[in-house]
């Protein structure tokens, strides 16, 4: 929305307002005739009229070209220049240096906090072994951690249970199938929150 260097070329070359009927030229026309006196300061390198729109387009400018042809420039660098030797042994050190201090960083352990919902299967299920039966899941990188019995209805209550695992090592998957399969106390088993750590 800033109007730029190419703007005052194609400016400039319009010898006249457009007429009222192209009012959205007209428009443009006027605006970029308000930046007169900042033009010069208007971001964008100012090329030959030309170079803008079609090739045929007869420039009338007047503005300087430059003689360097702007597909001489190699913005990203070649792939056939020969690399010098400083530069390549300076690169292969810098690499090596980081690869040594990389090396040397603890891995960080991706663990996350799950909160069970285990149903059973009536009031009259032994919670106490319900809740013996799922803490004697041992694993690793398995922590379990608080419990309690929360209420459902009808007299019922399930066991809400907390651990904390290793994503690496550990799976929601795992734990439902490992708890559901003590199925003289376990109805179902759900995941009611998790968290990463």
């Amino acid at each position: 929305y800033v109007p730029s260097q190419a703007d005052i070329a194609v400016f400039e070359a319009v010898a006249a307002p457009p007429p009222a009927d192209l009012f959205h030229a007209l428009r443009w026309y006027n605006h970029i005739k308000s930046y007169e006196k900042q033009k010069a300061s208007l971001p964008g390198v100012k090329k030959a009229l030309g170079k803008y729109g079609p090739a045929d387009v007869e420039d009338t400018t007047g503005a300087a070209t430059d003689s360097k042809d702007d597909d001489d420039i190699d913005l990203f660098g070649s792939d056939d220049e020969e690399e010098s030797e400083e530069a390549k042994k300076l690169r292969e050190e810098r690499l090596a240096q980081y690869e040594s201090k990389k090396s040397k960083k603890p891995a960080v352990v991706a663990k996350s906090s799950i909160l069970l919902d285990v149903k059973p299967w009536d009031d009259e299920t032994d919670m106490a072994k319900l809740e013996e039966c799922v803490r004697s899941i041992q694993a690793d990188g398995l922590v379990w951690g608080s419990s309690k019995l929360v209420p459902v209805g009808y007299g019922i209550k399930k066991l809400q249970i907390q651990c904390v695992v290793e994503d690496d090592k550990v799976g929601t998957d795992m734990l439902e199938e490992r708890i559901t399969a003590f199925e003289d106390y376990v109805q179902s088993m759900d995941v009611a929150a998790f968290n990463k750590i």
